[in-house]
């Protein structure tokens, strides 16, 4: 290479450099358990983050079984046994990212490492799971509130690595997403059009098909349901206990609760958490008065 090459190419990344990401440095899943993927044009790298809050499995209640399901599958997963990946639907605020949370800190010491990757990162999703085949640790890849447009085609880099691409992931990464709908992606009654009955057998359409096969890669549902008011009432006695003191729930705590429900026009762990804040918070700060 000539000089004034090799000068004008050092003018050119001089240029450019700062356009570059940052090295990123390699995360140390010895200390850290948890991670937030970020997408790149040139590729991404993984964040090494610290885990939410203490939540354990039995601070969640009204969902046993939910729980007991994603337990077996996860713990089968960190010992090297089969396990499916997981689609957790439901109900806003039914507690499917909770048992998430609480997972990874109920099992970080059995060697459960947590990476989140946001939807719109998905597109990346094949990169990412090929940076981690040949790590010696097991890794839950997590999406959270995912669901997809009727023209969003980066559902398909997720079926894809689910159980679509000839390598398909590998032994150490399982896929867990959460959501409010079943299928994924919207539904509409146009769907159900190319739908046709078969002597007694209903086959669907193209439409729907397509739309039931990103769900149906998921091995393991788990549906969550809005609460009962026993159920809710349940919730919200133990976190005004965890959050306060025990004598904090009375019998006018717990009409206090049911009226905090009714304003917001239904009942879940996330409705019960938000009226032990409100209450056990306005009962302190009174107290201090």
């Amino acid at each position: 290479m000539d000089a004034e090459l090799s000068q004008r190419l050092t003018r050119l990344l001089d240029h450019v450099d700062h356009w570059l990401p940052p090295a990123p440095t390699p995360v140390d899943w010895s200390t850290h358990i948890a991670a937030i993927w970020q997408r790149h044009p040139l590729g991404g790298w993984l964040v090494p983050v610290p885990p939410r809050d203490t939540l354990t499995l039995d601070d969640l209640l009204g969902i046993e079984r939910q729980k007991l399901a994603l337990l077996d599958n996860t713990r089968a997963f960190l010992q090297g046994l089969p396990a499916n990946h997981a689609l957790l639907w439901g109900s806003r605020g039914s507690g499917k990212s909770s048992i998430i949370r609480a997972l990874l800190n109920s099992l970080a010491e059995e060697g459960l490492r947590l990476i989140q990757v946001d939807r719109h990162d998905l597109c990346s999703l094949p990169l990412l799971v090929e940076q981690l085949r040949h790590q010696p640790q097991r890794f839950v890849v997590y999406c959270d509130d995912l669901s997809f447009e009727g023209n969003d085609d980066a559902y398909k880099a997720l079926k894809s690595v689910v159980d679509g691409a000839l390598t398909g992931p590998p032994d150490n990464v399982l896929l867990y997403a959460t959501s409010n709908r079943r299928h994924l992606l919207p539904e509409s009654m146009d769907d159900n059009s190319g739908s046709r009955l078969v002597g007694e057998e209903l086959h669907h359409g193209d439409a729907v098909e397509e739309k039931i096969s990103l769900s149906d890669r998921f091995g393991l549902w788990l549906g969550f349901h809005p609460f009962s008011q026993a159920t809710y009432l349940e919730v919200c006695q133990h976190w005004v206990s965890h959050l306060g003191q025990p004598q904090d729930w009375s019998d006018a705590t717990k009409a206090e609760a049911i009226r905090f429900a009714t304003l917001r026009g239904g009942r879940s762990g996330r409705t019960a958490w938000q009226f032990a804040a409100h209450w056990v918070g306005r009962k302190r700060l009174q107290e201090k008065g």
